[in-house]
């Protein structure tokens, strides 16, 4: 509720599958009204409106816009999510949190340093609650594991920690180039990103294979990993970032994002690494996307499915729990389209989470602090990837120690009249 008792405001930016998922998981936990909702492309927009109409209490619908400064401009908004393509976060955040908007924003939160430097300044100085959309934090099995594992010492000393990805799921085809569809602002999806022709593979949803718009598998997939971990083993930052890959196998297709990487988060006594193939057998196909934690103790493997501690001792006690499902509380999970139903649960708590951080004005278990150093030693790892060295990370300065050039990639440049958003700016 407000602080005048009535439902919570809500808006949302960016319609597709991931904002509609977050929004109706929303509605499910708390009587909010969804008055507004934001997306470019028409279509998506027009059918999230009628959904939000079914789902909600009040069945209203809502105020549709096609630009979220107009959306903004009413003031009228208690909370807002934004789940569009990562090249669209940083502005409309920050315009958020100076409307006066707690938000729930989708990670990676940024795509450059910069400005995720300026969105967790704009959110410290305007005194907004940011939720960042790495729910592994309040994944159920996850957060007994953390309690259950780490926590009663079952794993002894840490001291690597394996994370990786081996979905396939990096774009293989290969479409023309085409005029944009008649329903689609091309110009407005685009924004501050360099202007490519429109291409299929990049709306609806398979964006990620392009640089353009994001930083690939390690920023999608790595950063909920990465984040996890550091949740789970309390670290902070990495100190030193190193990475190597490329586009070795998938050749012949339009996206321009890294088919293998690697890469070393450095954290002194701990060291995390990253691995994605995009083709091949996963290792383990029980886990073909997570984290294998390695203790003088034992080994806990954890996924966004399961985990299983396996103890070195021997006739020591070995540990399963699969993810928590919510399908009879919830029915409407059973046919939600595109639905991660396990992930369901997850978003469910994550929400529940901001929604006591907003009522207490205090800091959400995936604060925009926990978002940003995630969301920055993934771009550094990028980085390191594409300048074929490894990077220093200057914590207190919020620069890699010793590397000009390396500097100047911290902040992409903005295709006019697009403005960079600088964190003693906002």
């Amino acid at each position: 509720m407000a602080a005048d008792g009535k439902p919570k405001r809500v808006g949302l930016i960016g319609c597709g599958w991931y904002g509609k998922a977050d929004l109706f998981r929303l509605i499910q936990v708390s009587p909010v009204e969804v008055v507004s909702l934001c997306d470019v492309d028409k279509r998506m927009l027009a059918a999230a409106a009628d959904m939000t109409a079914t789902r909600q209490a009040s069945k209203k619908r809502p105020r549709t816009y096609s630009d979220y400064r107009e959306m903004l401009k009413e003031r009228d908004l208690d909370l807002v999510l934004i789940a569009t393509p990562d090249h669209w976060h940083a502005l409309p955040m920050i315009a958020a949190v100076q409307a006066g908007c707690d938000l729930y924003l989708q990670k990676p939160i940024s795509v450059d340093i910069v400005e995720g430097q300026a969105m967790l300044a704009a959110a410290r100085k305007y005194k907004r609650v940011v939720q960042v959309g790495t729910q592994r934090r309040s994944t159920p099995h996850l957060a007994e594991a953390k309690e259950r594992i780490l926590g009663e010492g079952k794993l002894g000393k840490v001291a690597l920690v394996e994370i990786y990805c081996y979905y396939h799921m990096r774009a293989k085809g290969n479409p023309p180039d085409t005029a944009p569809p008649d329903y689609l602002d091309w110009e407005m999806w685009t924004g501050p990103a360099p202007m490519r022709p429109y291409n299929e593979l990049a709306h609806p949803g398979r964006w990620r294979a392009f640089n353009e718009y994001g930083n690939g598998i390690v920023g999608d997939m790595c950063i909920h990993m990465l984040d996890m971990v550091r949740w789970m083993l309390n670290l902070g930052w990495p100190q030193r970032i190193s990475s190597t890959g490329g586009i070795l196998v998938e050749k012949n297709t339009k996206a321009n994002i890294p088919d293998t990487q690697t890469a070393e988060f450095d954290f002194g006594e701990v060291k995390v690494v990253w691995q994605h193939r995009t083709w091949g057998h996963p290792p383990d196909p029980k886990y073909p996307w997570g984290a294998t934690f390695y203790g003088d103790k034992g080994t806990l493997k954890a996924s966004v499915m399961s985990y299983d501690f396996t103890p070195m001792e021997k006739g020591g006690q070995a540990i399963h729990k699969d993810v928590t499902y919510e399908l009879e509380q919830f029915p409407e999970d059973k046919t939600e389209e595109r639905l991660e139903r396990h992930v369901a649960p997850a978003i469910r708590y994550h929400m529940k989470d901001l929604l006591a951080a907003v009522e207490k004005r205090s800091r959400p278990v995936a604060d925009i602090e926990q978002g940003y150093i995630s969301t920055a030693s993934c771009i550094l790892a990028n980085l390191s990837l594409q300048l074929g060295r490894s990077l220093t990370w200057d914590v207190a300065k919020g620069r890699v120690a010793g590397d000009d050039e390396a500097n100047r990639l911290l902040r992409r440049p903005y295709r006019k009249p697009w403005v960079h958003p600088e964190p003693g700016k906002v």
